[in-house]
């Protein structure tokens, strides 16, 4: 699509100003001029302006003969090097959902040196067929050259759906693929479904947390999405359950890169992973102050918890941003989330709502937070935290 002015056609009446929703039009010496940074190509400038004077290109009709040759459910497996990533055991319990509403199979694709040894616990994890591509060239990840491979084993065997972990890891490389691939990708999703007509319906929060948008990709194939970790649930392991692997080899040029790895940093010195704890203890700015912070550290020292924050709390520098819990941070599922003087906007809901059980504490029975907490306390969180801290001590001790 493309927009444009004519200038020689302009009258400067200013209908296409003030029909315009994102204010991308302005009229400087009395003619239209359109801000394309701005402008979202919908087209209601070109439909209002009296004397055509906008040039708009409407999106061709998509071509959907082809989209019938593409088949099954892709997961793409993330390998870490202690072995695979947890997200993709949570896709897998996604994505056979999926599949089964498709009646199709369910693949888990695993990339790297060794990838094919990870097929049997894949199979007891869900999948049917496991697509491995085993080489010493994809040995550490580079999002170059494992872009390069998905690609061509997508173009190869044509899936119709394509998920993988909204990880950095993911973030950084199924992008390409999607582009590469000319098919849509809706990041971040907080759940997927198959619709009336078998489309793939992509579900994430939008403008901010304040709108959960539902997103479609009708015209292209495959449909790809990337899902935050710790939102979708893993099946439960089946022993001995087995399926088909295939094992590929693509040509030299389908993982050919100009990258190379010099050094992998794991994880900095002193940030802890919150995102893998199984008691989280969260503050919020209903604390007041930063120093007052130090009271859920306390708490969280004492239950042996990870310390967690709301955006606003990290925003104003109280703690640092590897402890945010939300939409912009980390998606938490620990076996107790507590959360302390948080009101409970969606963007951090969407973060640790999936925690299995979840104790809320604020002073405002109506805040937002209590509708997904399993126990609330209503009450001064400088009154019932120390009071906390008193008596886990006590239990410690006794």
């Amino acid at each position: 699509m493309s927009i444009k002015v004519i200038k020689e056609r302009c009258t400067g009446c200013g209908l296409c100003v003030h029909e315009c929703p994102v204010e991308a039009i302005h009229m400087p010496g009395g003619k239209a001029e359109i801000d394309l940074e701005t402008c979202i190509l919908c087209g209601a400038c070109a439909r209002v302006c009296p004397v055509d004077a906008i040039d708009f290109e409407k999106p061709k009709v998509c071509d959907r003969s082809s989209l019938s040759e593409h088949r099954g459910v892709w997961v793409y497996c993330e390998r870490r090097d202690r072995g695979l990533h947890r997200v993709s055991f949570e896709l897998l319990g996604c994505g056979r959902g999926l599949a089964d509403a498709l009646g199709c199979e369910l693949s888990a694709v695993v990339l790297g040196q060794g990838a094919s040894k990870f097929a049997n616990e894949l199979y007891e994890h869900g999948a049917d067929k496991v697509y491995a591509i085993d080489s010493t060239k994809l040995a550490a990840f580079h999002d170059d050259a494992y872009a390069k491979a998905l690609e061509w084993l997508a173009l190869e065997h044509k899936p119709e759906i394509v998920i993988a972990g909204a990880t950095a890891q993911g973030r950084s490389f199924i992008p390409r693929v999607a582009a590469r691939l000319e098919t849509g990708l809706t990041a971040d999703c907080t759940e997927l479904a198959i619709d009336e007509n078998g489309n793939l319906a992509q579900i994430r929060p939008a403008f901010g947390g304040n709108i959960m948008a539902r997103i479609m990709c009708t015209c292209a194939r495959p449909q790809m999405a990337t899902v935050r970790p710790h939102v979708m649930k893993a099946l439960p392991r089946v022993p001995g359950r087995r399926g088909e692997l295939v094992k590929e080899r693509p040509p030299a040029k389908a993982l050919a890169s100009d990258i190379e790895i010099v050094k992998t940093v794991v994880e900095l010195a002193g940030e802890q992973n919150i995102a893998d704890a199984e008691l989280v203890v969260s503050g919020g700015r209903g604390l007041g102050k930063p120093e007052n912070f130090n009271l859920i550290e306390e708490l969280a020292e004492v239950l042996g918890a990870a310390v967690g924050a709301s955006r606003t709390v990290v925003d104003e520098g109280w703690i640092s941003y590897p402890h945010q819990v939300g939409q912009t941070g980390r998606t938490v599922c620990p076996k107790l989330y507590i959360a302390i003087g948080i009101s409970g906007a969606i963007q951090h809901l969407v973060g640790m709502q999936t925690s299995e059980k979840i104790l809320a504490i604020n002073s405002d029975p109506d805040a937002p937070i209590f509708r997904v907490a399993d126990y609330g306390l209503v009450g001064d969180l400088f009154e019932v935290v120390p009071k906390l801290i008193e008596e886990f001590r006590r239990l410690k001790t006794s």
